[in-house]
Formats: C-alpha cells, structure tokens, sequence
C-alpha cells in the first residue's frame, strides 16, 4: 500500500495537499485552547506490523484488553470490522451478508482508491489542519486510521467494529478516520481506543470526520480504556444532511493522564438532530476536558447532550457544552450532572448558549455538580446496607445513563466497568 505522498494524484489534487500541508506547518506549535500542553518532540514513531488473518489469533492479552472496548474478536455478532496496531492496519473484513454495502480500509487507501472523492468532499473539509498542533501533527505525520463507507440506501443491522490499539509506551499514534453514511442509510459503529497492559506513557492524536447524508442514520460510540501516562487528543467533527441523525456515545472509565476533546456537529440540513451522550469516571491524577458543540443550522433541526460524570481522588473533570442557535426554527437542550466522591478532586460544568442572528431558537441548559446525597445513603444503610456499599450502588445508579445501539454483550460489559470502577473507590 503506497504511502500518502506516493499515492498518483492529478496537479490540483496535489496542490490540495500542499494546502493541507502548508496550513499544518503553520500551526505546530499553537497550543489547544484547553488542556494541558504536551512536549510532541518527547514522543516517537509507531511502529510497523504484520497483518493478521483472523481477529482470534491476535495475542491474548491483546484480545483481552480489545474485548474490553466493545471488540467482538469473534465478529459474529458484527458486520465488519477494522483493527490497526500502532501505524498498521493488521485486519479489514466486511462480513459476506454486507459485501455490497459496506466499505472498511484504511483512509491512505481510501484516498489511493478514490482521490477526487475524498479530497473533494471529505479529506480535512470539517476539521481545519491548523486548529492546533495536534490537528498539525495529523496531517504532517499521519498513521493510517479507518475509512468506513456505507451505500446509500443500505441499513446494516449489525454493529461495525474498529479498534485502534497501540502497543508501545512512549509513542504517538496520529490517526485520521473517516465515516460516510450516505443517503438513506443506516449504520452503528462501535470503536475502542485503548493500549497493551505493557504502555505507560504516550500519545493518540486522532482526526475523525464523519459524514451523514439525507435521512441517514449513524450512531456512534467509543470507548476509551488508557493509562495514568497516557495523553489523548481527538479532534472530532460531524456533517449532518436534511433528516439525518448523529448519535454519539462515548464511555471513559479508567486512569487517564490528561484528555481533551470537543467535537462538532454541524446540523446543516433542514429537519438535522445531533445527540451526545458521556459517561466519564475521573481516577488518580487524570486531567479530563470533554464537551460537545453543536451548530444548529437547518430549520427544524435538533440536539441533545447529557453527561454523567463522577470525579475522585485528585482528578479534574471539565465538562463543556456548547449549542448555537443559526435558525429561529431550532430546539436543543444541555443536562450535565456530576458527583464530586473526594476532597482533592475537581469538577467544572460549562454550558454555553448562543443565539446567532436567531432570536426564535429554543436553547436550554441544566448543570449540577454534588456530594452524594446523604438522605439517599441513610435509606440503603437502614435497610442494612454497609455505607460503603451504599455509596457504590449509588453512584453506579448515576452513571447507569441509556445508551442506544449497544449490543446486549457490550452493556453488560459496560456495567460491570462502571460496578467495578465504583466499587474499588470505596
């Protein structure tokens, strides 16, 4: 598989890479608007792998911590799947019941495959390369990441897996994801970042734009599982069409050293909905700024966001959301709530409305940030619950947030993350 600078372009597809490129080179060094900064000359290159013909023969430990971000390495309850290691793409398969409806590759190949299309309309059109260093590294030092097509038309009922692992400390995975949903089209992708047990410390830089056409449908969820030294930055963007709709799901419930993430969900067709929903756990000393925006363009278009967060030990927990009303004929509604389970951790609860030019927009907001309530423990322990336990069933009460499109195997592999999770804080 050639490389991106190999791939044979025409002039003018060349000269929209050297665009991308120069607009990088000008912003590597500009800092995020939030989170910690990160010393991208401390960290290597990824390194190279061989493929793989089965999911079932990857190492075990490898199975193991991939089942645990919502691999099925069986894939039989799945319609396709994708699995990079590092810089390489290891293993693509779309199952023979969905060959006709499904792509999966790598987007270096997508672009090989079909250069007008993906620079024409999906190659760095919804995230800008200069947004900061972290979009700059992408597009300088790209790694691969997942392009995933699905035919217009075409509802696929099973759920499409990906999994981005990486499997050294001390690295910087810089990934650039692409998803379409074409028109009338229907999709779930389930997608789990995580590392081998061995990494420590290290980065995972990832680009991802997805784009929903006409009356189409992709719910997408990830989960996050890092480590304590681990620095993730994704940068996330979202086109939605007329009547489409975009369903976000995202679980982080393990150690982080520090994550910073806001995606965008511009609802620029008539009759768009967007809809975030966050279940994060701050531990140890992680540094977590998570939210969601979305633009609110086509009349009669729609968002929601909920988070559930909980913070403890010496964590720091942003949670943003931010909506902004371009239609009078638009609706959307922010409800953030967090837990605060130690005296050293912090929370902060963010909302943001803007009414742009659209005084008939309709933009609400509810925010809470707390203890948790004792009345709600003195019931359970007067029924002869012990307090620690109380505390626990609590808090795994608060973070039981509905999540559509899950499979069944999957929520149950949530609950006993978010079970555990709690129960070992107390």
């Amino acid at each position: 598989m050639p490389t991106i600078e190999e791939i044979l372009l025409t002039d003018a597809q060349q000269d929209r890479l050297a665009q991308i490129r120069a607009a990088a080179e000008s912003a590597v060094e500009k800092p995020a608007t939030h989170g910690p900064d990160i010393d991208l000359d401390a960290l290597g290159d990824v390194a190279a792998h061989d493929r793989v013909a089965r999911l079932a023969s990857l190492e075990k430990q490898m199975r193991e911590v991939a089942t645990d971000v919502g691999m099925d390495t069986s894939e039989e309850g799945r319609s396709g799947s994708y699995f990079q290691v590092d810089r390489t793409p290891i293993y693509e398969k779309v199952a023979a019941a969905f060959g006709d409806a499904i792509e999966i590759m790598s987007t270096a190949e997508a672009l090989a495959r079909y250069p007008e299309e993906m620079l024409e309309r999906w190659w760095w059109r919804s995230v800008a390369p200069d947004k900061d260093k972290y979009t700059a590294l992408v597009a300088l030092k790209q790694t691969e990441g997942y392009f995933i097509r699905v035919k217009a038309g075409r509802k696929v009922e099973k759920p499409i897996q990906a999994c981005l692992f990486i499997s050294e400390s001390d690295v910087s995975q810089n990934v650039h994801n692409i998803i379409v949903v074409e028109d009338g089209a229907e999709a779930n992708v389930i997608t789990g970042c995580t590392i081998h047990p061995k990494v420590k410390g290290g980065l995972h830089a990832g680009i991802s734009e997805f784009y929903i056409g006409a009356d189409a449908k992709l719910t997408f969820t990830m989960i996050h599982n890092w480590a304590e030294e681990f620095d993730v930055r994704p940068r996330t963007a979202i086109d939605i069409g007329e009547g489409g709709t975009y369903i976000n799901n995202y679980v982080m419930l393990r150690p982080v050293r520090s994550i910073q993430a806001f995606p965008v969900a511009r609802c620029r067709g008539d009759r768009s909905r967007a809809v975030f929903n966050s279940i994060v756990y701050g531990l140890a000393d992680s540094h977590i700024d998570l939210g969601s925006e979305t633009l609110l363009e086509g009349s009669g278009s729609r968002s929601e966001a909920v988070a559930r967060t909980v913070s403890r030990d010496r964590s720091t927990v942003y949670s943003r959301g931010r909506l902004i009303g371009r239609t009078n004929e638009c609706k959307a509604h922010l409800d953030c709530r967090g837990i605060v389970l130690s005296d050293d951790s912090v929370q902060w609860a963010i909302p943001d409305l803007a009414s742009e030019g659209a005084p008939g927009a309709e933009l609400s907001h509810e925010a809470a940030i707390s203890p948790i309530a004792e009345e709600e423990v003195y019931y359970l322990m007067s029924r002869g619950v012990p307090r620690d336990e109380a505390v626990s069933m609590i808090t795994r009460g608060f973070l039981d947030l509905e999540i559509p499109g899950l499979p069944p195997a999957l929520r149950r592999r949530i609950d006993e993350a978010i079970a555990a999770t709690a129960e070992e804080g107390m």
